[in-house]
């Protein structure tokens, strides 16, 4: 591996999200060259005609619609590709169709980028970043699943917005399963410095509330901010392409920024071989270290709780 990554970054399964990533990605000026692989590969080099008539108004960046032989010696992989789950289709089934296009896809990667950084992004991603690892024999270190970085996201805008501060100055997240055992660590939530706990009390709207049910209110709204913009436009993009740009960064410029990456965990609370977001450094060679982060009784219970979720689909699957 060279000192630092060659900005080269390809992504694999260029839908919603692998589109707006790469989007996001052109203006960050991140890349040098940028790789779209895709089955619909007539659909892609539409993309990339569109996307490279950008060129004027971001730093140079060559965009391609490729094939996997295109992607060789990529820094950074990035896997956005598998089914969405169908009407009456079991999360089982779900998991397993994508575990059968993963088995096309990671040989693939592993062949043309032995020592790139894989980024799972597909759903359900703690089960897909086993996976992934599993199959592609890479360092523990070098596959990373896209955790809850966007769900901390949500997290920190909707805390912002309640207590009217500026969300860089919320530190606050949501740990676990991306999906539905997700919680929130309200016991670490701090605003400017000052535990949420007791900033609540400093706050002008603090007579006018009733801080439990509040902060029920607002994780609710963060657990389920998914499934309402799915309702109403169809999917969700925007914020998660954003939020693979975050990550992108810390490996690129090593950065060693803590981020809620989902990793394999290692004797947390006693949990081993599973997949699940902690609070991670990453940086250039990927998860340089997972952060035990102390928690409450209550939310060391519901991390478990995710862990029990995520190993059962891991039981009922096999690589």
């Amino acid at each position: 591996m060279p000192e630092t990554l060659i900005p080269k970054i390809s992504i694999i399964g260029c839908g919603n999200v692998g589109l707006r990533y790469a989007y996001a990605l052109v203006l960050s000026g991140l890349a040098r060259q940028i790789v779209l692989v895709d089955m619909d590969k007539k659909r892609v080099e539409g993309e990339v005609l569109d996307l490279s008539h950008t060129a004027p108004y971001v730093s140079p960046v060559e965009i391609i619609a490729g094939d996997y032989a295109d992607t060789k010696d990529s820094g950074l992989v990035v896997i956005t590709a598998g089914k969405k789950q169908a009407p009456g289709q079991s999360r089982i089934d779900l998991v397993k169709d994508n575990i059968e296009i993963f088995k096309t896809i990671i040989p693939q990667v592993s062949k043309y980028s032995p020592n790139s950084i894989l980024l799972v992004v597909s759903n359900p991603v703690d089960v897909l970043a086993y996976a992934a690892y599993k199959l592609s024999s890479k360092p523990v270190e070098k596959v990373i699943g896209s955790g809850t970085v966007l769900d901390t996201a949500r997290f920190r805008f909707l805390l912002a917005k309640h207590c009217n501060i500026d969300p860089h100055n919320v530190h606050a997240y949501i740990l676990g399963e991306h999906g539905d055992s997700e919680f929130a660590v309200w016991s670490r939530a701090m605003i400017g410095g000052i535990l949420f706990k007791e900033y609540c009390p400093m706050c002008s709207r603090y007579k006018s509330c009733s801080s439990h049910k509040m902060l029920e209110n607002i994780f609710l709204e963060v657990k389920n901010s998914a499934y309402e913009i799915i309702e109403k436009k169809g999917e969700t993009s925007y914020g998660i392409g954003l939020a693979l740009v975050r990550i992108t960064r810390a490996i690129l410029h090593d950065e060693n920024a803590i981020l809620p990456v989902s990793s394999l965990l290692n004797g947390y609370l006693g949990i081993k071989d599973v997949y699940l977001s902690l609070p991670a450094i990453v940086n250039k060679n990927g998860v340089k270290q997972v952060l035990n982060i102390k928690l409450s009784e209550e939310e060391e219970q519901a991390f478990k709780n995710s862990a029990d979720a995520i190993k059962r689909v891991i039981d009922e699957i096999r690589l």
